[in-house]
């Protein structure tokens, strides 16, 4: 039976998304077969993973509104092992249409118990909100991982998200934990970043993982081609971060894994320009440029 995971934090721009399709990528490069549910309205992982949002024609709204079968949902995507449950913008209306309805927190929960067992890991990627969305999330799921970027205000809001999870677990769902905290958009070269990690790591403890995640041109230009960075530039350090983090995340689950060469056919598009570094931190007041997607979820 899978393992349900929520990708979530009510603070917008932490690197949920990106920290879904990646590690969902990572851990389907090291032999686990996974599915990753888009339940954002903007459905960045859906287009992240190469499908065009425009043109989805069914996806988890039609699930949680409608009662479809989540099975008639599930698509294949580049990545081997890797499958995926589309979101559209449907989905913005949601929220409302849930609120009448009978066991609504439920709805997901009775729809991923049905395939669960066709997965090692169930990913939900959740909208940047606490609302009945991410209610699901948080019942259907065993953990809670919670990407956190090391940037000012980073503990902004985490107390509700916390609060909720604590409130979720004693309502509806007593085995809901934790999974884990993990520190995105790192960029050594700010010191503030650091006095984020210490105040994380003093908070959350253990929960904390040692991998953390840089801020890297590759990792922001790998969604705007349909990609994990992996697929897109396997040597870069958004990729190779992504992957000791897939590592970190499998050993504390208990799981062994095999070593796996790279990607083959990861030459990054466009060339880069002479001079430029394509593994350097993206600078705090850069911009992506227009066909690159932001790193942020």
């Amino acid at each position: 039976m899978a393992k349900v995971i929520a990708v979530a934090n009510q603070k917008g721009g932490v690197g949920k998304t990106t920290t879904s399709i990646n590690l969902a990528a990572s851990l389907a490069h090291y032999g686990q077969k996974v599915l990753l549910i888009d339940l954002d309205p903007q459905a960045n992982a859906t287009s992240g993973l190469g499908v065009d949002k425009r043109k989805v024609d069914a996806g988890i709204y039609d699930v949680l509104v409608d009662g479809k079968s989540i099975a008639q949902m599930i698509r294949p995507t580049s990545v081997e092992w890797l499958e995926l449950v589309a979101s559209t913008i449907d989905l913005t209306g949601a929220e409302i249409e849930l609120v009448n309805m009978q066991g609504r927190e439920q709805i997901l929960k009775n729809h991923i118990e049905k395939i669960s067992n066709e997965y090692q890991y169930i990913l939900l990627d959740c909208p940047p909100s606490l609302g009945l969305i991410t209610l699901n999330a948080l019942c259907a799921s065993n953990t809670v991982l919670i990407p956190i970027q090391c940037e000012y205000y980073a503990m902004e809001g985490l107390s509700q998200l916390v609060e909720t999870i604590f409130r979720v677990k004693q309502s509806f769902n007593p085995a809901l934990e934790i999974e884990g905290v993990l520190l995105t958009m790192y960029d050594s070269r700010i010191k503030l970043a650091n006095d984020v990690i210490t105040e994380v790591r003093k908070v959350f403890k253990d929960k904390v993982y040692q991998t953390m995640i840089p801020r890297n041109v590759r990792l922001a230009e790998s969604p705007g081609f349909g990609k994990p960075v992996l697929k897109y530039d396997f040597s870069s350090k958004g990729a190779q971060s992504y992957l000791q983090f897939a590592r970190e995340f499998l050993g504390r689950n208990g799981q062994i894994f095999e070593e796996k060469p790279p990607v083959e056919g990861t030459v990054a598009s466009p060339v880069p320009q002479a001079g430029s570094d394509p593994d350097a931190p993206l600078d705090s007041e850069s911009e992506p440029s227009a066909q690159e997607a932001p790193v942020s979820a």
